[in-house]
């Protein structure tokens, strides 16, 4: 996989860690380049204390960290308001991922990323970045019908969003494992007038009874199936699974085609951040 065009497009990629997965690492700089952005994922439950104390490792370490804010665990406007200021004076932190979260029901006032937007308690305190939810394959949860309806809409209004705020906008996606599903979402959301910055998510290597577990509990349908296949190649079921088929294709594209809205990766490291970090070396 070692070419010019792969190393391109994994410069800048960025990293996905939970609390528990964090405090395992002593130090960053051992497994990911200075300033890599990381994303800190918040598992219904979790107290924030412990999102507040992961952030501040990851900073004062000399990285990124970019927490989620997922809407239906907020209880209210007040919360979002203690949660921003602990990000920022504890741990200085100026990104952050708005999503609606996995839980069934909305604990309190908010169900969309949207509400957390227009809460504008981001704006006023000049976060840097501010990333939003992609679906290459759609989402059942937004649109149980199996369209994208919604989820094209809420796109729609967060685009026209990000030409009022200061704060760059990127679309971050869930992880995918078919290239051609993804430049396919990528360009009809472009030709839809949608012009955000995207990053893509793409699963770390792992093994495959990992990643069909991790892949079937986030709602990845279609692209799942190439997964499905591989399992029922002995010779490569005991092998771990890596991203070297889509990366490579993706890369490719990117090359024939400049202007294509696919700016950074984004891993989540299902098999461990170190797998990922061996990954992109060897790339």
């Amino acid at each position: 996989m070692q070419n010019k065009a792969v190393k391109n497009f994994l410069d800048g990629f960025s990293v996905e860690v939970t609390p528990r997965a964090a405090a395992k690492i002593d130090n960053f700089e051992n497994l990911v380049p200075k300033n890599t952005l990381i994303y800190i994922a918040h598992i219904e439950g979790t107290p924030i204390d412990e999102m507040v104390n992961t952030a501040k490792k990851i900073s004062d370490q000399g990285f990124s960290p970019m927490p989620h804010f997922p809407a239906r665990i907020i209880k209210d406007k007040n919360t979002l308001q203690e949660w921003i200021s602990r990000y920022q004076n504890e741990a200085n932190v100026t990104n952050a991922l708005l999503i609606a979260g996995g839980a069934n029901k909305p604990y309190g006032d908010y169900d969309s990323s949207i509400q957390l937007i227009e809460s504008e308690l981001f704006d006023k305190a000049n976060f840097k970045s501010l990333h939003i939810a992609g679906h290459p394959e759609g989402s059942k949860d937004i649109d149980p019908d199996g369209s994208t309806k919604n989820v094209d809409e809420a796109l729609s209004w967060k685009y026209e969003f990000s030409k009022r705020t200061d704060a760059a906008m990127a679309i971050t996606t869930q992880f995918s494992f078919d290239s051609k599903t993804v430049i396919d979402w990528a360009n009809s959301i472009k030709k839809s007038g949608i012009d955000i910055p995207i990053h893509i998510g793409v699963a770390g290597p792992a093994k495959l009874q990992t990643l069909l577990r991790y892949s079937i509990e986030c709602g990845v349908g279609a692209s799942v199936k190439i997964i499905q296949k591989r399992a029922k190649d002995l010779t490569k079921l005991l092998l771990p699974y890596k991203p070297t088929a889509i990366i490579s294709e993706l890369a490719e594209y990117k090359v024939n085609n400049p202007d294509f809205n696919i700016e950074k990766v984004h891993f989540y490291p299902l098999g461990g951040i170190k797998q990922v970090s061996n990954f992109v070396k060897e790339a």
